[in-house]
């Protein structure tokens, strides 16, 4: 009976996951540190400041960052207190301060204090995209507003104007100041940056807001495009896309991710076994969104190898196989990139494309490039696996999204002994980093990566030795983490973002898979049911 309860719920978890992308097309994101303070001081006309200045001051840590550990703090941290001097110095710098004031300056301060430490301890900063324009450009309008704001304000930070992170300098920052000045087109891939240059991107010439009126996916993006409503009418694209963004206050990004969320819910059940009915409107979208050099996250972000190769493997998972033609635009000596001229190498983008190549051979009958493609990825994937047999990624803080990437995409269409050594390996190295609690996670257990080691174990290696008494661990781990608090924000943008369905949809592929295992789940159910709607949704 609780077998066919919890299996009956996890099916109605995952139609309304199903249903949720097409009632909210635009996506499923955690609200964001930097992009709500960015609009703090790009918008402060725009609805919903005062909440976004409380989501503000309630986000703060107990040391004085915000956001995840270690280096990923910089950031927001970096957004958030420029946010506050900046609101502090449009208030006045005066000595008499009200106690919404005096709350604003001692966030401020404590900031500032955190900033001071990490940037003195030589803090190493992740590679998260636009970093090196981000930092310089937050840390020089930080120290404009020292400049204004009485020292007294801030007590008791008694440190002076920050500087740069070991090792970052402002000479991409300036160039592409520079070359916006010059009347150069910028990327598209830089548009979802386009707040670091400052008052140069109000209205600037070439860049137009598309799909629902937003420049980059970024709300702070198109509030720097925006500037000042003056001359914009309410029905404006770019001021309804970001007052519907900011309506509730605070705002996450990317947003939309439309395809992307798609492509990776739709594509990782399925992966999973599970049956369900994907409606007309989402295979649409994913098919529509193909062009000859692929499909981009959402509107407003360029075409990428890696959206593409997951929109393309999630249509052949549901029977509408599509020819990977266009993926041939990214390929490169070392592999596949993400986009032409990314500055590094992703391995789950190429495991993606492993994929989508892998199954259009499984389907069709290829041109010899194909397979040579798949014998290249292969060695490839192997190549980049650590000595310990995880793999690591920079779209991704946890080793558990990588090597889940990575291993199943070898499982499932890697060649030869290198694949199966590749996959073992893997296999070896979750096992041997299982909790005491059952969980896995890269500072402490979560839902989110220990649905990616289920999956490794199970679908990869459902037989081997250890993996039934690791996947009970785990699998009562989920059951009892449905309905605490969210997970952490995991996934690279400008911060470590949250994307809640696809880490939800991740969630239920796992319980799905322990629910095939009668062994796996039969110890969990003589204590507690998972609640797997509640499982998906607090994710």
């Amino acid at each position: 009976m609780i077998t066919d309860t919890v299996n009956g719920a996890i099916d109605v978890a995952v139609r309304d996951l199903i249903a949720s992308l097409v009632a909210e097309p635009w996506g499923h994101v955690a609200p964001s540190v930097y992009e709500t303070a960015r609009l703090v001081t790009l918008s402060p006309w725009l609805g919903g400041h005062g909440e976004r200045i409380t989501y503000l001051l309630q986000s703060q840590r107990a040391d004085g960052g915000w956001g995840p550990p270690q280096g990923y703090a910089l950031v927001p941290t970096l957004s958030a207190t420029e946010a506050l001097l900046g609101t502090l110095r449009r208030m006045g710098s005066g000595a008499q301060r009200d106690h919404g004031e005096a709350q604003l300056a001692t966030a401020a301060a404590r900031g500032l204090q955190a900033l001071t430490n990490w940037l003195r301890a030589d803090l190493l900063v992740p590679d998260t995209p636009g970093a090196d324009l981000i930092v310089p450009s937050l840390v020089a309008e930080i120290n404009q507003h020292l400049d204004h704001v009485a020292a007294p304000c801030l007590e008791p930070w008694q440190g002076g104007r920050l500087g740069l992170p070991a090792g970052m300098d402002e000479i991409r920052l300036v160039k592409v100041r520079h070359a916006m000045a010059a009347g150069a087109e910028l990327p598209g891939k830089l548009l979802h940056f386009l707040e670091v240059l400052g008052p140069a991107a109000r209205r600037a010439a070439g860049i137009h807001p598309v799909g629902p009126g937003t420049v980059g996916a970024s709300p702070a993006a198109t509030a720097a495009w925006i500037g000042t409503p003056d001359s914009l009418t309410p029905t404006d694209p770019a001021l309804a896309y970001l007052a519907k963004v900011a309506g509730g206050g605070p705002v996450s990004c990317p947003l939309p991710i439309t395809v992307f969320e798609q492509a990776w819910v739709v594509s990782g059940l399925a992966r999973a076994g599970m049956r369900f009915a994907v409606p007309p409107s989402t295979v649409a979208s994913l098919g529509a969104a193909m062009d000859p050099m692929g499909t981009p996250t959402g509107p407003g972000l360029p075409a990428d190898a890696d959206t593409t190769s997951v929109a393309l493997f999630a249509l052949g998972q549901i029977g509408q196989p599509v020819d990977p033609r266009g993926l041939w635009t990214y390929e490169t000596a070392d592999g596949f990139c993400t986009w032409p001229g990314e500055d590094g190498f992703s391995v789950t983008t190429n495991a993606h494309v492993l994929d989508a190549i892998g199954q259009y051979v499984h389907s069709a009958n290829p041109a010899p490039r194909y397979v040579a493609a798949i014998e290249r990825l292969t060695t490839t994937l192997r190549e980049h696996q650590r000595p310990d047999g995880q793999w690591h990624d920079r779209w991704h803080a946890s080793p558990y999204y990588a090597t889940m990437c990575c291993t199943l995409a070898l499982n499932d269409f890697g060649r030869g002994h290198m694949a199966v050594e590749a996959v073992a390996r893997a296999v070896d190295w979750v096992l041997s980093t299982q909790r005491s609690d059952g969980s896995w996670g890269r500072w402490g257990g979560t839902a989110e990566e220990t649905a990616y080691a289920l999956q490794v174990l199970l679908i990869a290696r459902p037989g081997a030795a250890g993996v039934g008494a690791a996947a009970r661990r785990g699998y009562a781990y989920l059951c009892g983490a449905a309905g605490q608090r969210p997970d952490p924000p995991l996934w690279y943008g400008k911060e470590l973002y949250h994307p809640a369905a696809i880490v939800g949809a991740g969630v239920l592929a796992a319980l799905h898979l322990a629910r095939q295992r009668p062994d796996v789940t039969a110890a969990a159910a003589t204590t507690t049911a998972p609640n797997p709607r509640q499982a998906a949704a607090s994710r």
